[in-house]
């Protein structure tokens, strides 16, 4: 019987940049680095793994029949929506064309992973 999650993959062209991008926007720190694989713990454990796939090709979203399809993506919890859009497209994310919720704006990582800035916890 499943216990907890130890950790969450993302496939990407050059794990150590995304690790870095979301180290920056999150404050953790990287816990492994290498060419192939780089993580971040969490706060609350968690890794955050990114591992380095040739011939990466990135998702779409929104989601469009016939292109690579986003698998999961990650909300993040946020105090200040502006600010933390910001600051997240400074270190290299995009605001994605397409926004769902005044609570929550989705960008896209630096490898194309869509992700949600949000301010409701639950």
């Amino acid at each position: 019987m499943i216990k907890s999650i130890i950790g969450i993959a993302f496939d990407c062209p050059n794990a150590n940049e995304l690790a870095d991008f979301y180290g920056k926007i999150s404050g953790w720190e990287k816990e492994i680095s290498s060419d192939a694989w780089a993580a971040l713990r969490t706060p609350e454990g968690i890794l955050l793994v990114f591992q380095t796939v040739e011939n990466y090709e990135p998702p779409v979203w929104p989601w469009k029949s016939g292109k690579q399809q986003q698998m999961a993506h990650i909300d993040f919890y946020v105090e200040n929506l502006a600010e933390a859009v910001e600051y997240a497209v400074q270190c290299g994310a995009r605001i994605a064309d397409v926004q769902y919720y005044n609570t929550s704006t989705v960008l896209l990582d630096p490898a194309g992973h869509p992700f949600c800035l949000s301010t409701v916890k639950e």
